[in-house]
């Protein structure tokens, strides 16, 4: 299954708007993320996979790819954790909503599944 989920990043001063999008599939149980990510991004996927299962959720087995668009820009820091977390669920049917559309997902997950907030979070309120 697929699942979208928006997001934004902050390229210098200017913020842009990401679309994180997870394809939950099967083969090889596997995490891959792609469009641009950075090392704190690329560890999201441990820090998600342990707030989920700390969180009574179930990890998702077989491939998961998760894209980050737009592919040419690149995405850094931790705050990609929520919305990643957000799409793993949705692609895996672990919850149900038709909202994700109407909100933007920005935060970091600690180990126990609390959400941090990320210091970029004045943008969204202009």
């Amino acid at each position: 299954m697929l699942a979208r989920v928006c997001s934004a990043a902050v390229n210098g001063i200017e913020a842009f708007p990401v679309e994180v999008e997870v394809s939950a599939g099967y083969g090889d149980t596997k995490i891959i993320i792609v469009g641009l990510p950075d090392a704190a991004v690329r560890e999201s996927q441990d820090r998600v996979t342990t707030a989920l299962n700390s969180s009574g959720f179930k990890f998702s087995y077989g491939r998961t790819t998760i894209n980050l668009a737009p592919a040419d820009v690149k995405k850094e820091g931790p705050s990609f954790d929520l919305p990643i977390a957000l799409g793993m669920l949705a692609a895996s049917e672990q919850i149900e909503t038709d909202q994700l559309d109407n909100f933007i997902a920005v935060g970091e997950l600690a180990l126990t599944g609390a959400v941090s907030p990320v210091g970029f979070l004045s943008f969204l309120q202009n």
